[in-house]
């Protein structure tokens, strides 16, 4: 995967110790392994069933490593027996291997860093990394970090977090599926506040522009980039649903650069030539859109005003089977899976499990006129369980940890408090 991302007609691939990953200590310590032996080059596989070898090509693109989150402990590494934290783990790893070839490559160690909610944290960041700079005999600097504005708090500190990080940072990033998960997650005691489907909540929707717009122009003014969010849909093979794709992807696109978004991530390379494209139609010879700014003044209430809309039990049942089907995955060690259409992560999933959560606190009313309450969603979720069983087939179904997921996915979403 990593050799196919890297070859890929990218400019940068963005491997993924977070979101995208189940943390056994087998990821773990195979990710850091073929992330050393990306930044040396000299990364090769060999196909055991296809007979065939896998090298990169001559200019790959540039590699980025996404860490975990500050509050993910390393439970398989200690100092002084103190649990390490999973962030600092995979910063210093790669950091300590890979900065003196990635140097030579004309290079340097380009960090991704998510779940902020603070500025103190930046600041803690900017620390810790300037001290590994010092303890390495780096200049200042040498280490470039992009930073996610995923949270709902962090939105409202974007200014201090870029100031924080000042010796590093390179950009702000639009991290829209954790931002909703957010969004749902810190205003869960406000009725008023509830989302509707999950398909309705694009960035079209007012209080996501604003978050756009801000993001945009917080950075702009500072000279940073501003990054816009992720096309998490994987192309199809059926030509009719490809074109609805590959729509959906290019109306996106096309509203973040329209929005003065500076570049963009794609979940697929299947979609790389055709984004591409895209931004080289739009922006044309430019390389950014440093000097756009919008005349506009966001409010805190158009951030936190959320969105109406349809809620539907074809999308509660939906996320129900989303839900299932990727806590299978996580618990049996994939932390990324296509699943109808979509590449779906611990963000995406998250969006549809706190989603049925903050439908059943506030008893929602669904637009057949059923109240979402703990019994409607026992007795979807006993028949999603079975429908999910229909679509991958008995044997897949009873190899699988499907069971476990069950109960795993019905304890956190009829918890008290969503997690």
């Amino acid at each position: 995967m990593i050799i196919n991302a890297l070859n890929a007609n990218v400019n940068v691939f963005m491997a993924d110790f977070e979101d995208s990953l189940s943390p056994t200590w087998k990821n773990i310590e195979n990710g850091l392994i073929n992330m050393r032996d990306a930044a040396h080059r000299t990364i090769t596989f060999n196909h055991p069933v296809k007979n065939k070898l896998y090298t990169l090509n001559e200019d790959p693109a540039t590699l980025m490593c996404r860490v975990r989150g500050l509050h993910l402990k390393e439970k398989h590494i200690s100092c002084n027996e103190t649990q390490l934290y999973g962030a600092l783990v995979d910063f210093v790893m790669y950091l300590y291997h890979n900065h003196s070839v990635l140097e030579r490559f004309g290079l340097g160690p380009y960090f991704y860093i998510p779940k902020l909610q603070s500025y103190k944290e930046a600041k803690l960041w900017s620390e810790i990394i300037s001290y590994c700079e010092d303890e390495l005999k780096l200049e200042r600097g040498t280490v470039r970090v992009t930073l996610l504005i995923e949270t709902l708090p962090a939105v409202f500190q974007m200014e201090e977090i870029l100031y924080h990080l000042k010796d590093h940072i390179i950009g702000l990033n639009c991290g829209r599926w954790d931002y909703i998960f957010s969004f749902i997650k810190t205003l869960k005691n406000y009725p008023e506040k509830i989302l509707p489907d999950r398909n309705l909540v694009t960035m079209n929707q007012p209080f996501l522009t604003a978050y756009s717009s801000l993001l945009v122009n917080t950075c702009h003014k500072r000279g940073a980039f501003a990054m816009g969010g992720m096309a998490a849909f994987v192309p199809s093979k059926d030509q009719a649903e490809n074109d609805l794709i590959l729509q959906k992807v290019r109306n996106d696109k096309i509203f973040e650069i329209r929005n003065g978004h500076d570049g963009t991530w794609i979940a697929h390379p299947g979609l790389a030539n055709y984004v591409n494209d895209i931004f080289d139609n739009e922006i044309g010879s430019k390389k950014n859109q440093i000097d756009f700014q919008k005349d506009i003044q966001i409010s805190s209430s158009q951030l936190l005003n959320g969105c109406k809309g349809a809620s539907t039990e074809e999308c509660l049942r939906s996320n129900i089977r989303i839900s299932l089907k990727y806590i299978e995955a996580w618990i049996s060690g994939l932390g990324c899976v296509a699943i109808y259409g979509l590449m779906e992560d611990a963000a995406t999933a998250e969006i549809s499990r706190t989603s049925i959560w903050q439908w059943i606190k506030n008893r929602n009313i669904l637009s057949n006129g059923k109240v979402v309450d703990e019994e409607l969603f026992k007795l979807c979720l006993e028949e999603e369980i079975e429908n999910v069983k229909k679509e991958i087939g008995d044997d897949s179904f009873h190899l699988g940890k499907f069971e476990r997921a069950k109960s795993i996915f019905e304890d956190i979403t009829l918890s008290d408090d969503s997690r």
